[in-house]
């Protein structure tokens, strides 16, 4: 048996709640994950985990060898990269979930750079703005905005975005710009944004000398996804909000204008979260310096 491939097979399956989760997350069949647990409750002559067709619990046993696993993983992997970071070639695979626009227009043309300081570390890179469960689809963590909700995760602030409200210039060549939100309620369509995860509509947001307004409107059309909901703006659907940094090169050539600059919406707040139940190993944690770094020139705190 190999011992450590157990012992981080025994914490993935504790994590995700699933053999067949966790043989994906280590890309392994699932005939040796399932072999794997065998040995290794054999060998330690206690079940860690109790299994049914429907449900997998781990045991109390399990629960106590999991803590001490997942540290004796963590201090091992710190070993490892400890040594490769002494020699410049800091090695292993980080997977990270990201949302599309910050992937598109942030964080994948700054790769390169990435790429050249750690040449051996192979950054598997989700993209999306769907919801993801860090630890059942084994992501080390994911860059994210707005509150953090659940207490089992970790938090470190990256930087805070402004938004823009905004409209093509083909959508407001045959319409009076807005001079307030209630006329962009009374007379203008939105391009809506939808949350994945509810299916909710998010409302326009405006603010102004403690004055807090949100509204809905007429949405013709509705997107769950960044990238196409800019589009969507830009395209003469009608009146949209989105973040600033997205917005800005349009706004300098003239496809976009901005609309009721006084009325400021809060800005969004984004933040690189992993599990609390992880020891940040060095991976994440170089990755974690670099990434507060790039997204850091894009921080609108006190604009």
């Amino acid at each position: 048996m190999d011992h450590l491939l157990a012992l981080r097979t025994f914490v993935r399956i504790a994590e995700a709640g699933s053999f067949a989760k966790a043989a994906d997350a280590l890309n392994l069949p699932r005939s040796t994950v399932s072999k794997l647990m065998q040995d290794l409750e054999a060998h330690l002559g206690s079940k860690l985990l109790e299994r049914t067709t429907r449900t997998l619990t781990v045991t109390v046993e399990g629960a106590a060898y999991y803590e001490r696993a997942l540290r004796l993983i963590a201090e091992l992997d710190d070993m490892d990269n400890a040594v490769a970071t002494a020699r410049f070639a800091l090695k292993g695979r980080l997977r990270v979930d990201i949302g599309s626009s910050l992937a598109n227009l942030i964080l994948v043309p700054a790769l390169q750079d990435f790429q050249k300081l750690y040449p051996e570390l192979e950054l598997v890179v989700g993209v999306s703005d769907r919801p993801v469960d860090l630890v059942g689809e084994g992501i080390d963590c994911v860059i994210r905005g707005g509150a953090l909700g659940d207490t089992s995760l970790i938090a470190r602030r990256l930087c805070e975005l402004d938004y823009v409200t905004c409209a093509s210039q083909s959508y407001l060549s045959d319409r009076q710009a807005p001079t307030t939100p209630s006329e962009i309620e009374a007379d203008h369509r939105i391009v809506s944004y939808f949350s994945a995860l509810s299916g909710k509509l998010v409302p326009l947001r405006f603010v102004r000398d403690g004055q807090h307004i949100e509204l809905f409107g007429r949405s013709g059309v509705a997107l769950n996804e960044s990238t196409s909901h800019l589009k969507g703006i830009l395209s003469g659907l009608g009146i949209g909000q989105t973040f600033g940094f997205m917005a800005r090169p349009y706004l300098e050539t003239g496809e976009l204008l901005q609309l009721l600059p006084e009325w400021k919406q809060a800005n969004h707040t984004l933040s690189l979260v992993y599990p609390a139940t992880r020891y940040p190993s060095v991976k994440l944690r170089v990755f974690s310096d670099w990434v507060t770094r790039l997204f850091g020139k894009y921080d609108m705190r006190g604009h």
